[in-house]
């Protein structure tokens, strides 16, 4: 019975405790609260954050022991939860039942749950008939004119329709968004529309132009037999102008279109290739008007003002007729690293090139500008930067007037390529940037008339929130639902003010943006720090959308992994899930639904459910 008794003692210690912290961050935040149908949800906010600032597990395994609750699903209720387990101690030490008051308690109890479902369909809509969970999709650019690809989206359960602001234009956009609201009408289902804004998307500068040349290369077995020829399109309507790539899987060779009519199936073309071989194309197809396809048995390289002879006959009726390869589009080069070389990002936005070793004696390998140069006067020496998500890793060794010296870390044996506009991130400095560029300032007075949700990349603090629902403001939107993208090591550390400034405005949600997220906390953190953000979430009864990369193989090329396949069961706690744009995003969302509709069977929150096993 003692035992029992310093049980009931420690957890009247911890509500104790749990209410003095819920008073002292109530009081700091009291002048945020300027929703009303908040202030309840941010008191169970700042009592569960109050009561994670403990270490409870040995507790958590005292109170299970007993069949009580081990407080491990209090999230949404908190004290409720703490009251209950106080009211069933008590009786366990012989103290008078007091079912009125569990009954109370249990009424609370449920009220935390449905306050987080109103939230989420306040901002995010109904759920759509027939489906069990919400799916956002990102549109692509095609969405503007095809109503058939918008309409079929829908009927497939799409409930929120994201249009990304980094990509396509206002005129673009406009078409978006009529389309969507025209085929939510005709299939009666309703359908939000988020637009994201693009923010200060760190990104390498461009590459110097190389010299367009086309590689054709066959495959061939080990043997080195011709297993198939690599194939080419000879294209007239481009022989004027520099050619560009084609919408195809082949490279394209602009010739004169009075030449390309004498070509047959069959034919023979000789030429000899910039390196001074001899080598020949054939005829395989006609591929309309202006096109044919030919193939080559050999490795070809090929560039404007190479001679292409066409062959017609034997003997001395040969005959050769000839023309002359036309320009072919310059395309950025790139540069390539490897662990252990030395490469600038460069203040001056001249275009990288990659160096030759006679350049210096240490292995460097050049210098690619940064786009948004001034974020290096924001980096100290030691700490790391993330190349294209990730897949090239360095560390600041120096900085000075030309940039910033990196040595690299991580790449692949063979050597990784840096290209123009792939991704930077820095998750060890503190860039000091705006989340709200010049172009997202713009964006935003489009986004304020047309849109039902405004997405917010890279917001790090609770003045970040304060800054847009200021804007919004400006631009007759203040009751604009947002959606912060949680996506930087500051953002988690300032999460729950974040929540508070920006729920205590207007309808609000997060998004965990798990691939910069991923860059900045690192990835052996990630699945730790997105729990942490969906338990901070559920306490502020705030909706969370679960995104990047969900389904992604399946999307892309119509194969799942195994991995996908888990991390969608994952995303059920979620209450919306957002899927990119690809070729078989409807099949996705098929097959996620299906996901979703059977975890609901098994789990809610963090909370078990034991529906019968037919074992």
């Amino acid at each position: 019975m003692a035992g029992l008794s310093d049980l009931c003692a420690s957890v009247r210690g911890l509500r104790d405790s749990v209410r003095a912290g819920q008073s002292e961050l109530l009081r700091g935040w009291r002048p945020c609260l300027k929703r009303a149908p908040f202030v309840a949800d941010a008191a169970n906010l700042a009592a569960y954050i109050s009561f994670r600032r403990q270490d409870l597990r040995e507790l958590q395994d005292r109170l299970a022991e007993l069949g009580l609750s081990s407080l491990g699903r209090c999230e949404a209720h908190v004290l409720a939860t703490l009251d209950a387990v106080l009211i069933n101690l008590d009786a366990l030490l012989g103290g008078p039942p007091q079912l009125a008051e569990l009954e109370k308690l249990a009424g609370r109890i449920r009220q935390g749950n449905r306050r987080l479902q109103l939230r989420a369909r306040e901002l995010l809509g109904p759920v759509p008939r027939h489906h069990r969970g919400r799916i956002m999709v990102t549109l692509p650019t095609e969405a503007a004119s095809d109503r058939h690809l918008v309409r079929d989206l829908i009927k497939c359960g799409m409930s929120i329709a994201r249009i990304n602001c980094a990509h396509d234009d206002e005129a673009a956009w406009t078409k978006m968004v009529g389309r969507v609201r025209a085929a939510a009408t005709a299939v009666g289902q309703p359908c939000r529309i988020l637009m994201d804004l693009a923010g200060p998307k760190l990104r390498t500068g461009e590459m110097a132009m190389q010299p367009a040349v086309v590689h054709l290369k066959p495959k061939r077995d080990a043997a080195g037999d011709l297993v198939m020829p690599a194939y080419v399109m000879l294209d007239a309507g481009t022989a004027g102008d520099a050619a560009q790539a084609l919408p195809d899987r082949y490279p394209c060779l602009p010739v004169p279109a009075d030449w390309l009519q004498r070509l047959k199936s069959g034919d023979a073309i000789e030429l000899v290739d910039v390196r001074g071989r001899k080598r020949a194309l054939h005829v395989v197809e006609r591929a309309g008007e202006a096109r044919v396809m030919a193939g080559a048995a050999d490795t070809v390289w090929l560039a404007a003002g190479v001679e292409l002879h066409h062959v017609v006959g034997h003997g001395k009726s040969k005959q050769r007729h000839a023309a002359i390869v036309g320009p072919l589009a310059s395309r950025p080069g790139s540069l390539t690293v490897h662990v252990g070389d030395l490469f600038l990002l460069a203040r001056v936005q001249a275009p990288g090139l990659q160096a030759f070793p006679a350049w210096g004696a240490e292995p460097y390998a050049g210098h690619i500008p940064c786009a948004q140069p001034e974020v290096l006067d924001y980096l100290r020496p030691g700490e790391r930067v993330f190349i294209d998500d990730g897949r090239i890793a360095a560390r600041i060794e120096r900085l000075d007037g030309a940039g910033a010296w990196l040595r690299v870390t991580r790449a692949s044996s063979k050597g990784d390529k840096i290209r123009s506009a792939k991704g930077l991130n820095f998750p060890d400095s503190d860039l000091g940037l705006s989340p709200l560029m010049d172009k997202d300032l713009r964006d935003l007075d489009f986004v304020a008339r047309q849109a039902d949700l405004v997405g917010y990349s890279f917001v790090q603090s609770a003045a970040d929130m304060d800054l847009l629902a200021a804007e919004l403001t400006a631009r007759g939107a203040a009751g604009m639902g947002r959606v912060a993208k949680i996506e930087t090591r500051k953002a988690v550390a300032n999460l729950p003010e974040i929540i508070v400034h920006g729920a205590g405005a207007a309808p609000f949600g997060l998004m965990i943006a798990r691939g910069d997220l991923a860059m900045e906390v690192g990835w052996e953190r990630m699945a730790e720090i997105q729990e942490e953000i969906l338990w901070l979430a559920e306490a502020a009864r705030v909706p969370v959308v679960w995104a990047t990369q969900v389904l992604e193989g399946l999307i892309k090329t119509h194969l799942p992994s195994r991995a996908e396949m888990t991390d969608a069961a994952m995303s059920e706690r979620a209450e919306c899930v957002m899927l990119n744009k690809g070729p078989f995003v409807l099949d996705a969302m098929a097959m996620l639904d299906d996901i979703v509709r059977r975890m609901r069977g098994h789990q809610r929150k963090k909370t078990a459910r034991l529906r019968a096993l037919h074992w």
